[in-house]
């Protein structure tokens, strides 16, 4: 059975750093399902939210290798449960004034946002889970998607706790 796994990796933000992450896991045969990088509240640090596919092979030997880059600060996997997890979607969909009220009633319904609206089309703003952005499309896929742009999964741990108070070198 395949499982997926969110990975918050701190690193270093250094030239480099992302291939050398991303070309561990390919090296290992996991499959990266998502992959995000960005700033931290933390000066030259980046925090990488990886969701990788793993097939009966230990997710701990990758981490291990992962903690021995020199460039990596610390890594958490991050629980569905004690998360919070959003992906971002862009779609444009086919939305002629005969159906455009429809299309907006969907957007509303999974509290997106028209973003851009134009006498053929409409782009819709989306952020939530991956369940979500999924159902979203599933209902707007019968109106015509002409274009899409989704990002990776960004999560962040639940409650107070930090990862980066107590990681930085």
């Amino acid at each position: 059975m395949i499982e997926r796994h969110t990975l918050s990796v701190l690193v270093e933000d250094k030239p480099g750093v992302l291939a050398r992450v991303s070309g561990l896991f390919s090296r290992r045969g996991f499959n990266i399902v998502s992959l995000a990088v960005g700033p931290t509240e933390q000066v030259g640090v980046s925090r990488m939210t990886i969701v990788v596919a793993v097939e009966d092979l230990p997710l701990e030997q990758v981490t291990k290798q992962l903690n021995k880059l020199v460039h990596v600060i610390k890594i958490v996997e991050l629980e569905p449960a004690a998360s919070v997890q959003r992906e971002l979607l862009l779609v444009k969909v086919r939305a002629d004034p005969a159906v455009r009220s429809q299309v907006l009633e969907i957007v509303d319904l999974f509290r997106a946002h028209a973003v851009d609206v134009t006498p053929e089309a409409l782009t819709v703003e989306a952020t939530g889970t991956a369940e979500k952005i999924a159902a979203l499309l599933k209902n707007l896929e019968p109106y015509g998607i002409r274009e899409m742009v989704q990002s990776g999964t960004i999560a962040v741990g639940r409650g107070p706790r930090s990862i980066t108070a107590t990681a930085v070198r």
